[in-house]
């Protein structure tokens, strides 16, 4: 290579040597682990920065000097034990107050959820969806960047004006509905039916109606403002309830079923 400045590639293959042996040094020159050095460094770096992950690390080597690729930092990260524990909440546990009911006729069971999704400006935008188990009618429209209890029952009691209080509702067991304030507003009126947690399955009403939401609506939609969100949620919600047909409902629409339900 050197006399006759070719390849090495061309070298290896006039004299029938292997290219690693040019490109690996001897087991006896090879350091035990020739990664120590670096791993000395993660413990020290991650001892002094105690709630940070190995992205920063990795930035901060290559900031020093060292010649490695973030997979490496996130590998030898692993092996000497340095990821950074999750501060998790705690989780509520609501109290349901109504056994085990079911929605055989309308009115008897509400579902609700919150779905998440963001406007350009990577802002959020919560969405809470209420349905009728019986008669699969999305009755809820709300939209804004954040939604409380307080702000969830208003709506609550609006829908109610026209179509009476439910039997019961079934949530899981988030803020907004394992508080006191919803407690406070349920009182003898209204049964709260708790899911248990992490079975979701159990309101499998409203999962079902969360993910053709975001099948039909949010995965195919751009929104540039929270008005713009507003009009285009409650354009899918009514087509939904007045031209979707719903196998479950022998392909009728949800309002056109309501509409000639006669299980009262």
């Amino acid at each position: 290579m050197r006399v006759l400045t070719v390849s090495e590639r061309f070298a290896c293959r006039v004299t029938g040597q292997h290219r690693s042996t040019q490109r690996r040094p001897p087991a006896d020159q090879t350091a035990t682990d020739p990664d120590a050095a670096l791993r000395d460094w993660l413990r020290d770096w991650a001892k002094a920065h105690p709630r940070q992950g190995f992205r920063r690390a990795y930035h901060d080597a290559r900031g020093e000097g060292w010649t490695v690729n973030h997979k490496k930092v996130q590998r030898l990260w692993r092996d000497e034990g340095l990821r950074v524990p999750q501060r998790r909440r705690r989780k509520r546990l609501g109290t349901s107050t109504t056994t085990q009911v079911e929605a055989n006729a309308p009115n008897r069971v509400w579902a609700v959820d919150f779905q998440f999704d963001a406007t350009d400006d990577g802002r959020p935008v919560k969405i809470v969806s209420i349905v009728d188990e019986h008669t699969r009618e999305c009755l809820g429209g709300l939209v804004e960047r954040s939604i409380t209890a307080e702000r969830l029952i208003d709506e609550l009691d609006r829908i109610a004006v026209d179509r009476g209080y439910p039997g019961a509702l079934r949530c899981d067991n988030g803020p907004e509905f394992a508080c006191a304030a919803m407690a406070d507003w349920a009182g003898e009126r209204v049964g709260l039916a708790f899911v248990p947690p992490g079975q979701p399955w159990r309101n499998g009403y409203i999962e079902s109606f969360n993910g053709r939401l975001r099948d039909e609506c949010l995965n195919i939609n751009s929104f540039w403002s929270l008005t713009h969100a507003r009009v285009g949620i409650s354009d899918w919600k009514d087509e939904y309830n007045h031209r979707r047909r719903h196998s479950a409902l022998g392909y009728q629409t949800p309002a056109g079923y309501a509409a000639t339900c006669i299980h009262r």
